[in-house]
């Protein structure tokens, strides 16, 4: 049996629904397209991982560097508490090299909360280091 089909089994297992979307969020079992409660079961789904409040992408093809570009900042997040601004390139975090956005958000998931770690930046050229705070 495929991994697909031992997906279908335990979706029909746990809903006891055969043919019928079914979505699982946190072990909780929506059958059908139950918007209400779809919307409820994500609102209280716990963030996984540190939340840097930066929206980020590849940087080599907009900026023509390694790194991770900062498309947007969270109002009020760790990220615009430290200064970022929309175009910067994210370089390091953590003492860690960040070469690609995957890089920033695998360093990102090993950090500790409640800490406070360096991150390098690029804007407009200039490289910066700013503390971080987690």
């Amino acid at each position: 049996m495929g991994a697909d089909q031992q997906a279908a089994m335990r979706m029909v297992r746990l809903s006891g629904q055969q043919g019928v979307p079914v979505i699982v969020v946190d072990e909780n079992v929506v059958v059908g397209f139950d918007r209400r409660r779809l919307e409820q079961l994500l609102s209280q789904a716990p963030t996984p991982g540190i939340q840097l409040g930066a929206a980020v992408a590849d940087a080599r093809p907009r900026a023509n560097v390694d790194g991770a570009y900062v498309g947007r900042v969270k109002r009020g997040s760790s990220s615009a508490e430290a200064g970022l601004q929309p175009g910067d390139v994210i370089v390091a975090l953590g003492g860690q090299d960040v070469r690609t956005a995957m890089d920033l958000e695998r360093i990102a998931a090993t950090l500790k909360p409640k800490t406070r770690v360096p991150l390098a930046f690029l804007r407009a050229g200039q490289r910066s280091v700013v503390e971080l705070a987690i």
